[in-house]
């Protein structure tokens, strides 16, 4: 089963994730910083112990020959061990690692001072072990002169890091809970936030579902947020491409019990009038014929109208020409024009004529204009079709020497069912082209053609949009 993904839950962990990463690489910053100012203060104190115990040694001879002497108690130190939670030790040395005073154990420094000193001395800082311990040493090159003498001194003075853990882990515990709080807060207002931001969503699903199953009027939102705006545009769009299709279904079973109840039903009188033999047999079989004939045709043509509204929701369509379409259809139908004996003349442009559509659409637009126009030509009329450009628009012109059309039946002639003669023809192929030419894009006209003030015959215009390749 596929998960579903929130768009809180989305917009709650794009807030919070940074947030957080953030807030962690900015504690241990800070705990870092803390840290190190502790550890700044406490060698400070270690300095402080290095010079205290600096300042009580004595020496005699100078230089090589001096000898250094300490009388430093360790009651000295007392008084920089602090809650005695640390120890501290020392070692006075000479140069050359002599002991003079001190923790023999603790070993001597061999190390170098820094090229930049952290304090206005000869003093380096290190971590060592001292029994088995971790400690912080302090190493103070201190000159020892007087009366008798000058000499350089060596001064150790080492501290456990008891005290410096207990004050890392509180430093680490007070950053945590800070950022921890601060984290919490920024939650609750980004919850807050998101929940308030995302309520216009939750009331516009909750409107869309309250709705009758049948309710497919546009959506009243007034209040929406401009981000919902696209969302609802669109849903507007689509409920409105869905109302047209359910009303054309609608229309279209309506219009099919209507229209095929008729032919039905004479065609019942028809069958039940040859088994009780009112009428010779092959009269009976032909009537019956015919009116199969022309139930079957207006079957075709109620499925071809249903199959302009499919395609009509599908938008994919290539680029055809229209001159190599009607030159196609014309071939079909040739045997209709010679069954009239037909003047037929098609004239086409010496360039393609290109429009995009669907193939079956531009056909069947075709052949129904070329089928009326040569069902209502007079026996050996002339029949013209042309097909050209004309700017932006292909032109596709079929023109009979039939009767025409009154006034009256051109306001409802592409209505479908609207047949100019009932008798012959359902009325519902000017109604297909009608429906083909609107989802083309494009026009059609049925104009009547006079000569002296007669009519002579009738033009059937239809103009589509160029494609973009034939511009």
């Amino acid at each position: 089963m596929r998960r579903i993904s929130s768009l809180r839950a989305r917009l709650l962990l794009g807030i919070l994730a940074p947030v957080a990463v953030f807030i962690v690489i900015n504690s241990v910053s800070l705990y870092r910083q803390s840290l190190a100012a502790a550890t700044t203060a406490y060698d400070r104190t270690l300095l402080a112990s290095a010079k205290t115990i600096g300042e009580q040694l004595d020496v005699e001879g100078y230089d090589e020959a001096a000898s250094l002497r300490a009388m430093v108690p360790y009651s000295a130190l007392e008084a920089f061990e602090a809650d005695n939670q640390s120890r501290m030790y020392y070692r006075v040395s000479a140069q050359d690692g002599a002991m003079i005073s001190g923790f023999a154990e603790l070993p001597f420094w061999r190390g170098k001072l820094p090229d930049r000193p952290p304090y206005a001395a000869l003093v380096d800082f290190y971590d060592a072990e001292f029994r088995n311990r971790p400690v912080r040493v302090a190493v103070l090159l201190q000159p020892v002169a007087s009366a008798r003498g000058r000499g350089m001194a060596v001064v150790q003075v080492a501290e456990t890091l008891e005290l410096r853990e207990t004050l890392a882990r509180k430093l680490l515990i007070d950053t945590l809970w800070r950022q921890l709080v601060l984290l919490a807060v920024i939650a609750g207002v980004t919850v807050l936030v998101v929940q308030r931001a995302t309520r216009p969503v939750r009331e516009l699903g909750e409107a869309i579902a309250a709705r009758a199953a049948d309710d497919l009027s546009p959506i009243e939102a007034p209040e929406a947020p401009r981000e919902l705006l696209p969302l609802i545009d669109a849903t507007t769009q689509v409920m409105g491409r869905l109302r047209r299709l359910l009303d054309h279904q609608k229309r279209f079973v309506r219009d099919s019990a209507h229209q095929l109840r008729t032919p039905l039903a004479v065609l019942k009188a028809q069958v039940q009038s040859a088994r009780r033999g009112d009428v010779p047999a092959a009269q009976a079989f032909g009537e019956i014929s015919e009116t199969v004939d022309r139930a079957t045709a207006l079957a075709n043509q109620m499925l071809s109208l249903a199959k302009v509204e499919q395609l009509r929701q599908q938008p994919e369509s290539v680029a055809l020409d229209l001159g190599e379409t009607v030159r196609g259809i014309a071939l079909d139908l040739s045997p209709l024009v010679a069954d009239k004996a037909l003047d037929f003349e098609l004239s086409t442009a010496p360039t393609p004529v290109q429009v995009r559509a669907h193939r079956w659409m531009l056909q069947e637009l075709t052949r129904n204009l070329l089928h009326n126009a040569i069902k209502h030509s007079p026996r050996g009329a002339t029949l013209v079709v042309r097909v050209q450009a004309d700017g932006d628009a292909a032109m596709l012109t079929v023109s009979d020497e039939g009767r025409g059309i009154s006034d009256e039946l051109r306001q409802r002639l592409f209505a479908p069912f609207a047949a100019g003669d009932v008798a012959s023809g359902s009325g519902l192929g000017l109604a297909i082209c009608h429906e083909i030419v609107l989802a083309l894009g494009g026009s059609i006209a049925l104009d009547n053609r006079e000569s002296g003030g007669q009519v002579v015959g009738l033009d059937a215009v239809v103009s589509l949009p160029l494609a973009r390749d034939n511009r």
